[in-house]
């Protein structure tokens, strides 16, 4: 059974009333289960449904993840229910193409979802502070897909060069984790009131250095996974008050359970079947600095580290490609979003911006995992090893597998037709592609069945 520091109880018996009784009861219980589907397969499936997403689940039970290569593929994500309510907010307030910033955003869940929801012709830029967090970040959104994508490894400070660049900018910031506690009890232990006071500034502290970048009009959505008014509402307030911004309503089911406040929405544990979640969505009113610029040295280096298309230009679907040599290889990004790649590469620090399609060693060109995780890599034109599951738990280990059917050379290989990174068949054997750091290092049993939550059968 869960104990609960006193003044944590105090705090939440004030905010909730008559139903703090319901609340300790809920927290005491087992936290649901729940995922996202990506588009990268068109599937429905017969779980409950998420209310507020149109691609979100619960799953009656919680199956071994790591052991579903549909997982490893990018074709769904294990987010807390709550955190989907994202779909929400951005469905209802972006309508046009826009330039985005998720701040905070390892390891993925907001940014993945981010991805699929923005409009077409949008550019996403997913950030994290903490590098070993941005690498694990990288990686989702590498196996999610989405070519329009850039992940960062900056402060929220640097960002504030990059004045009126952004449109949307999503930031679930740190926070004093009160949302978590049924779901991770050791953060029970770290909780303080001190530790409420010091996350509220040092939200206000990210905030402040993230607005210069917002344009004019421009929408912010703010979230954490606390219930208290010092992190949630207190600082809404500080936003609009400080900063120069209105709150901006989200139309919410009733049925949904969600509380509405008098500037954001709470998800609480006994009306919504989710953990603790609060988010609020403001539109910037102060006036803001004159838009980034960019500058003509910049296009010059970009213009030195462009590659011709031929070589490479069959790999993808669609037109309008342009390939750069980068500092980890070679990426592909469309024209249209040349001014903002730029940007990155020039102002901030890029673990990847557009698909990362992998290097040249001398005349041999070494595909990269990421290429093959793509929604536009042209598949009918590349050699493909449709694989078993011990086959492709083998290949996600980082093992050496058998592909006695398949032409030599570089080969896509995919799971329920569903790609997972490549190989080079050399007849005899295949070399193993997939990233060391991406491998699977948990001991799985290949020889005991286990239950993909896509298949709803055992794989």
């Amino acid at each position: 059974m869960l104990t609960f520091p006193l003044p944590f109880i105090e705090q939440t018996k004030d905010l909730l009333g008559t139903e703090w009784e319901a609340f300790e009861e809920a927290l005491q219980s087992d936290a649901p289960v729940s995922i996202r589907l990506n588009d990268k397969i068109n599937q429905k499936l017969s779980y409950e449904k998420v209310s507020w997403c149109s691609t979100g689940y619960y799953l009656p039970e919680r199956p071994l993840f790591t052991a579903d290569p549909l997982l490893h593929a990018g074709t769904y994500y294990v987010q807390e229910a709550g955190s989907m309510f994202l779909e929400q907010a951005i469905k209802q307030h972006v309508h046009q193409p826009v330039h985005a910033l998720d701040l905070c955003a390892a390891p993925g869940g907001k940014s993945t979802h981010l991805s699929n929801l923005l409009p077409e012709g949008s550019f996403l830029i997913s950030n994290e502070t903490v590098r070993q967090r941005a690498n694990i970040l990288a990686e989702n959104m590498q196996k999610w897909g989405n070519p329009n994508v850039a992940v960062t490894n900056n402060s929220a400070a640097d960002f504030s060069k990059l004045q009126s660049l952004f449109d949307v900018i999503v930031t679930d910031v740190p926070c004093s984790g009160e949302g978590m506690f049924r779901k991770d009890p050791a953060s029970i232990n770290e909780w303080s009131p001190a530790n409420v006071e010091l996350c509220a500034t040092r939200q206000q502290s990210i905030i402040n250095d993230v607005w210069p970048s917002l344009k004019e009009d421009g929408i912010l959505v703010y979230s954490t996974c606390t219930y208290n008014r010092s992190e949630d509402e207190n600082n809404i307030d500080w936003i609009v008050e400080t900063l120069g911004a209105k709150v901006l309503p989200v139309n919410v089911d009733e049925a949904w359970g969600i509380t509405q406040s008098e500037s954001g929405y709470h998800f609480y544990p006994h009306k919504t079947q989710s953990e603790g979640f609060f988010i609020a969505v403001l539109q910037k009113t102060s006036s803001s600095a004159t838009s980034f610029r960019k500058s003509k040295n910049n296009d010059a280096k970009n213009r030195q580290s462009l590659l011709k298309r031929d070589a490479f230009v069959s790999y993808l679907s669609g037109d309008n490609w342009i390939f750069r040599l980068g500092k980890n290889g070679i990426f592909a990004y469309q024209k249209q979003f040349e001014e903002i790649v730029t940007a990155i590469n020039t102002h901030l620090n890029p673990l990847f911006a557009g698909i990362q399609m992998g290097e040249q060693k001398g005349a041999d060109f070494i595909p990269h995992t990421a290429l093959a995780l793509s929604k536009v890599l042209a598949r009918n034109n590349l050699a493909v090893a449709n694989v078993d599951w011990q086959t492709a738990i083998s290949y996600l280990r980082r093992e050496a597998i058998m592909l006695p059917d398949s032409p030599k050379g570089y080969v896509v290989i995919a799971y329920n037709n569903t790609p997972l990174g490549w190989v080079k068949n050399l007849g005899n054997r295949a070399n193993n592609l997939y990233p060391s750091e991406w491998r699977i290092r948990m001991n799985i049993d290949l020889n005991t069945p286990h239950k993909s939550p896509l298949t709803e059968n055992n794989l």
